[in-house]
């Protein structure tokens, strides 16, 4: 791995150089950005590492001129100055990540190999010819999936904080992708952390930063997430697993929109929009006083509800074929399709994991077949981790228990209108807001169906 360090301060480049060389990189150095200019004509670098302040060419012009001729490898910004419009600038420019001197060493090094990680896994994708575009995120043509991408379109265009429900497994991360990228804030970072993976602990750490010194192993500055996401998105997954006590904090910044860091006093604003998914019931942990009220308000501002894959099972065979196509090109497989018979099978599928369930079933389907269709002698049905009774995710469309995957497509938008109306007690407006369709339009389907809510 060859790495690049641009900094003026030659001690700081040789100290780089030497701990970054115990982790087996192969770094040179440069005094400022003209000299880096030079370097990176020369060499094939992997990732360069570049000061914001420095003499002549500083490093918010360097990384300006990278993009503008070609240069596209990973790039880390480090300065003393720790303003967080610098940060911003940088990540616009093409910066993939910011560091605050002084830093923990071992922190780059986590940092430096997750970009390279990041880089060759989309390396991969593109030699694969498997680079999405954003109407390919949603694959379906199901009312529900429809529904969804409409309400994307117009909430894209806002900076509403959207609060996404649905089982494991049915896509919530991509619909937050979707929505990032449909965006005015597109160009900004979309920032993922997964509430219930960073233990409570840390979680206030992750999220807002800390100073040097503020606990035990604090050892340099720390920038939080939401600073990182200032100018794009913040995606707060499984939001129902935030601790309590820091849901007060959460609040607070939603409703100030500042924060500061962990043994810091210094008021940071922030300006990153809020997206938040979770696969629990959290009007449900309201009333029992395990999720605040008014932070439940803050974050449900547009609702998108993502139903499941049994409930929507004119999706299967779509979903499957985009699912097979991309399989081929990881597995180097030539699979042409399904048999009429295999499908069937898919089809009548319950799906308690969803798309998630749906692509291993795949993988290994493609890993076995012996000719050019997938067979149902290739698919392992023998049913899923989680059972109706089970499942600890929202079922929107039928409360208490799945649904059957026989029902029709009318009695789904039925009880997806009950269900609409009565989480808003009766407001129509809300409701219809939720539901992606006029006022007007729910009305006419509430006589329709000769509703009495």
């Amino acid at each position: 791995m060859k790495i690049l360090i641009v900094d003026d301060e030659d001690n700081i480049r040789t100290l780089l150089s030497k701990y970054l060389a115990t982790e087996g990189m192969d770094c040179d150095g440069a005094e400022n950005g003209l000299s880096a200019q030079r370097l990176l004509s020369e060499v094939a670098y992997d990732l360069c590492v570049i000061d914001l302040k420095m003499p002549g060419l500083d490093g918010l012009e360097l990384i300006g001129w990278m993009r503008q001729n070609g240069f596209s490898m990973p790039a880390i910004m480090i300065s003393a100055h720790g303003e967080i419009s610098d940060a911003v600038q940088a990540l616009k420019l093409g910066a993939q990540d910011y560091l605050v001197k002084p830093f923990d060493p071992e922190e780059l090094i986590i940092r430096i190999r997750s970009l390279i990680k990041s880089r060759d896994l989309s390396r991969m994708v593109e030699s694969a010819g498997l680079k999405q575009q954003p109407d390919d995120l949603l694959t379906g043509v199901s009312p529900e999936i429809m529904r969804i991408r409409d309400i994307i379109s117009r909430v894209a265009k806002s900076n509403a904080s959207v609060l996404i429900t649905g089982e494991s497994g049915t896509g919530k991360e991509v619909v937050a992708r979707s929505i990032h990228r449909n965006s005015s804030v597109s160009d900004g970072p979309f920032v993922p952390i997964n509430i219930g993976g960073v233990p409570e602990n840390l979680l206030e750490s992750e999220l807002f930063g800390h100073e040097k010194g503020a606990f035990t192993g604090a050892v340099a500055r720390k920038i939080g997430m939401f600073e990182m996401a200032s100018g794009g998105t913040l995606f707060l997954d499984e939001i129902g697993d935030m601790p309590k006590p820091l849901q007060v904090k959460i609040l607070r910044v939603l409703q100030e929109r500042r924060i500061s860091r962990l043994g810091g006093t210094v008021q940071i604003p922030i300006n990153a929009r809020i997206v938040s998914a979770t696969n629990k019931n959290l009007e449900d942990m309201v009333r029992r006083g395990d999720f605040r009220e008014d932070l439940f308000y803050r974050l449900n501002v547009v609702r998108i509800v993502i139903p499941p894959l049994r409930a929507r099972p004119d999706d299967i065979e779509p979903l499957a074929a985009q699912i097979l196509a991309r399989l081929n090109k990881e597995i180097g497989r030539r699979i042409e399709g399904f048999s009429v018979e295999a499908m069937d099978l898919l089809k009548s599928h319950s799906f308690y994991g969803n798309v998630r369930e749906l692509e291993n079933i795949l993988e290994r389907a493609v890993i076995f077949a012996n000719g050019n269709l997938i067979t149902p002698d290739c698919l392992d049905l023998r049913g899923s981790v989680s059972r109706p009774g089970e499942i600890q995710g929202l079922n929107d469309f039928a409360p208490g228990a799945p649904l059957a995957p026989q029902k029709s497509l009318k009695e789904i938008e039925k009880e997806s209108i009950i269900n609409a109306l009565r989480r808003w007690e009766g407001n129509r407006t809300k409701a219809a807001a939720e539901l992606g369709i006029t006022r007007r339009t729910l009305i006419s389907k509430i006589a329709e169906y000769n509703l009495d809510i």
